[in-house]
């Protein structure tokens, strides 16, 4: 009866040091997705590039005579935008590793805010330029580089507004355990990035 006792004793202390191997042995390997999908996402971007690229480097008069000079005073405006609110993004992050509950919602509803004033200034452009997506080759490429940078930006706020809705119940994120921001803020500065090369090749360029 003894030996029994014992016996199923160190089957259970064995089953526990098994179990704490199997966890250790699967590291948390979902930042590494997460950098993994912005690659795949960059080399799609960087297709367009190149593709914009070639046609301006073919055609004799780019952008073809005809096409309307593109304002630079809105999307100047939406850049600087864009580029403050990765800082603001940053300001979550660094909040909440400081077990800034309150303060992380707050740089995360700024940042968020701050996506839409981006949207909406786009969407503003779009209703007020003087061509269309089938004007000309170089219209076509602008609205698919620029619609698909935003595309990006929506489902950026949609994801801080994911982070900002679970932040709701107490403790879900800490100084420990916060990779639902860490996610959105690498991400939003995927998506910063991308738009700054976007306005260097579209409008200054």
């Amino acid at each position: 009866m003894q030996s029994q006792t014992i016996d199923t004793a160190k089957i259970e202390q064995n089953h526990h040091l098994t179990a704490e191997s199997h966890h250790e042995a699967h590291p948390d390997l979902r930042m590494f997705g997460l950098v993994v999908f912005l690659v795949a996402e960059g080399m799609i971007f960087l297709g367009l590039f190149g593709a914009y690229l070639a046609f301006r480097s073919t055609l004799p008069v780019w952008p073809p005579e005809g096409t309307p000079e593109l304002e630079l005073l809105l999307p100047g405006i939406n850049t600087i935008n864009l580029i403050a609110s990765s800082f603001v993004m940053h300001n979550a992050d660094t909040a909440i590793k400081k077990n800034d509950e309150k303060g992380m919602r707050t740089w995360l509803a700024i940042t968020a805010a701050m996506g839409a004033i981006f949207l909406v200034g786009q969407v503003y452009e779009y209703t007020h330029l003087e061509f269309g997506l089938t004007t000309n080759l170089f219209a076509s490429a602008f609205y698919v580089l620029t619609g698909f940078h935003g595309l990006h930006v929506t489902i950026g706020v949609l994801a801080i507004l994911a982070v900002l809705w679970r932040s709701r119940t107490p403790g879900h994120y800490s100084n420990e355990h916060h990779f639902g921001i860490e996610a959105a803020e690498l991400y939003w500065h995927f998506v910063d990035v991308i738009w700054i090369i976007l306005f260097g090749l579209l409008y200054l360029l």
